[in-house]
């Protein structure tokens, strides 16, 4: 299973090529003022072609190879939590970063998944063009969906360069979303646990 977000991106047949991105980047420095061809900026059109290629990886991400060989049938039936995952997410209004701490967490119903794969699960989904609302209810579904526990909680807490460095320009603003499902959404004792547990008052 596939994890991308809606709308599905271009299949790579139809997309420009990188000579053409790196063409748009020295078009985006001229109009800016700036001299592309001046030797700071030569060989920027390449460089930013490769970062959001980087920045953006989690397109080709899928569930299936993330978690393969990782689940494991297990009686254990408390509650699992990795938290403070860091992440980085680009704003799909600005393309400016965003970027914070995950707090991921499952009540297993007779299966576990390898702990690395939660953080690999938040990169899969933060490394595309982002809104912070979306990508937490993302992690939530593909984890609910994969390992089918009684339930799954996730919370995000970010700062967004988008709201510091330009428009309202307002540090210190830290912006929390969370999505619950199952016995999170159900259990106001459970929920209680797991927003204590990351230092959240529920």
């Amino acid at each position: 299973m596939a994890v991308r977000s809606q709308p599905e991106p271009r299949p790579a047949s139809s997309r420009p090529s990188t000579r053409a991105g790196e063409a748009a980047v020295r078009e985006l420095l001229a109009l800016l003022g700036e001299n592309p061809e001046r030797e700071g900026l030569a060989a920027t059109p390449r460089r930013v072609v490769e970062s959001l290629g980087q920045l953006t990886s989690g397109y080709h991400a899928d569930l299936d190879d993330i978690v393969a060989g990782a689940v494991f049938e297990e009686a254990y039936d408390e509650m699992v939590l990795v938290r403070e995952i860091a992440f980085y997410s680009l704003c799909e209004h600005h393309l400016l970063p965003f970027y914070g701490q995950a707090h991921v967490a499952y009540v297993p119903d007779g299966r576990v998944l390898g702990l690395s794969k939660l953080p690999r699960i938040v990169d899969a989904f933060a490394r595309r063009l982002q809104v912070q609302e979306r990508l937490t209810t993302e992690i939530a579904t593909a984890i609910d969906s994969r390992l089918h526990p009684k339930g799954v909680a996730v919370v995000l807490e970010a700062d967004h360069l988008c709201m510091m460095m330009r428009g309202v320009e307002k540090s210190g603003c830290r912006t929390i979303t969370s999505s619950m499902t199952g016995v999170f959404r159900r259990d106001p004792r459970t929920r209680a646990e797991f927003l204590g547990l990351i230092g959240h008052r529920s």
